[in-house]
């Protein structure tokens, strides 16, 4: 009898022990609204000129919008050696284009994107490159109208000046 009624007490503490879980888990569910992203970063950011881009093969311009959480890069790459079929060629400059979000974590800025057609839908296919476009800098100089990135791939410079201000407007996900 003794054993029963212990037992007993335990399950009617069960339900409130269900009841208490949510409130002392360390996880807890993310909003369902687009995060703020970083103050400093939201913006329309041109790389105006590539250094030594005349004694360069090829490189790439490279054009950022941070909105939020979100980013959206247009990439125009001019290249002197024809890495493409001849009709993506496009007499050696194309344009690509990319969205997904980002992130800033200490002096670091990761970027996690698709690449995309010029409306930002996703691309499956055709020329120059399709699925992700992950990639992560190093920031090494930002102020109210520069931002200095360094790729961590290639550890070639992007020097972006401030072209527009943009105002975060969480969106819902």
């Amino acid at each position: 009898m003794f054993g029963v009624s212990i037992s007993l007490r335990y399950f009617y503490l069960l339900p409130f022990a269900f009841y208490l879980l949510p409130f002392l888990s360390s996880c807890s569910p993310r909003p369902n609204i687009q995060g703020k992203g970083e103050a400093f970063m939201q913006g329309i950011w041109n790389e105006d000129s590539v250094a030594y881009s005349n004694k360069l093969s090829n490189y790439t311009q490279h054009h950022f919008k941070f909105t939020c959480d979100s980013v959206y890069l247009d990439l125009v790459t001019h290249s002197k050696v024809n890495f493409y079929e001849d009709s993506c060629y496009n007499k050696g400059v194309w344009k690509e284009y990319a969205k997904g979000v980002y992130a800033v974590r200490g002096d670091t800025l990761f970027v996690g994107a698709t690449f995309t057609h010029a409306n930002y839908k996703q691309k499956i296919s055709g020329c120059y490159r399709i699925g992700r476009y992950d990639k992560n800098f190093l920031i090494k100089k930002k102020s109210t109208d520069t931002l200095v990135l360094e790729s961590m791939s290639d550890q070639r410079q992007i020097k972006l000046s401030l072209k527009e201000k943009v105002t975060c407007v969480q969106k819902e996900l």
